[in-house]
């Protein structure tokens, strides 16, 4: 009798612990990825803090690394700095008509990323997690950002009196654009594009990624 009712009991407890479980988020990381959208745009009267770049900045040391090699390093670049960086940058290289950033929206603040070993295919590996995953961790502050692979390294090594060769910049900020992602097949054009202010992103279907 008595191991009927502990039984009965714990069967009790654990119907009842399922039933007040709070509703698990679903989509989060999706709804994440789906906004971190390559941004070229930003509104300039919002300064990004210095503290906010060193958040981003903290995902490396939670991130995969090949090897465990760690060998990325980082070197923010605040509003106070971003004149020395705006100059030897690049974006948007499919609508060179429209000399990117537009005035009035540039970015006021950067992560440029460096190395402390020449470049490899596992620097390269580390650099595209490291990259997705703070832009990721901008996107949840309610930032913006886009990889930058465009621009005048010497310049910025100079510039920043950098002693690591800089391999990528990231520009963060708050997005002042209206950017969608337009769903297409194999085949079609995969050029970003932009029509009556909207910035179209073309992405392939699911079916056409996957090898039958």
């Amino acid at each position: 009798m008595a191991d009927n009712y502990l039984d009965k009991k714990l069967e009790e407890y654990k119907n009842r612990s399922h039933a007040s479980a709070p509703a698990r988020r679903q989509g989060t990381l999706v709804s994440l990825l789906t906004k971190n959208r390559s941004c070229r745009g930003y509104d300039e009267s919002f300064i990004v803090r210095d503290d906010q770049l060193r958040s981003i900045i903290e995902v490396n040391t939670l991130i995969p690394s090949a090897r465990n090699q760690q060998v990325l390093r980082f070197r923010p670049v605040n509003s106070s700095e971003a004149a020395k960086i705006l100059p030897h940058i690049r974006l948007g290289g499919a609508l060179p008509e429209l000399k990117l950033p537009l005035p009035g929206t540039r970015p006021n603040a950067f992560i440029v990323i460096c190395s402390t070993v020449p470049e490899t295919k596992y620097v390269s590996v580390d650099m595209g997690i490291s990259a997705q995953s703070m832009l990721l961790r901008a996107v949840e502050m309610g930032l913006a950002g886009i990889c930058i692979g465009a621009f005048d390294k010497e310049a910025v090594k100079q510039e920043l009196a950098l002693d690591l060769e800089p391999l990528m910049i990231i520009a963060i900020g708050r997005s002042c654009e209206d950017i969608r992602l337009v769903e297409i097949s194999e085949g079609d054009s995969q050029t970003y594009y932009r029509r009556e202010g909207i910035h179209y992103v073309p992405k392939l279907k699911a079916d056409d990624l996957i090898i039958k």
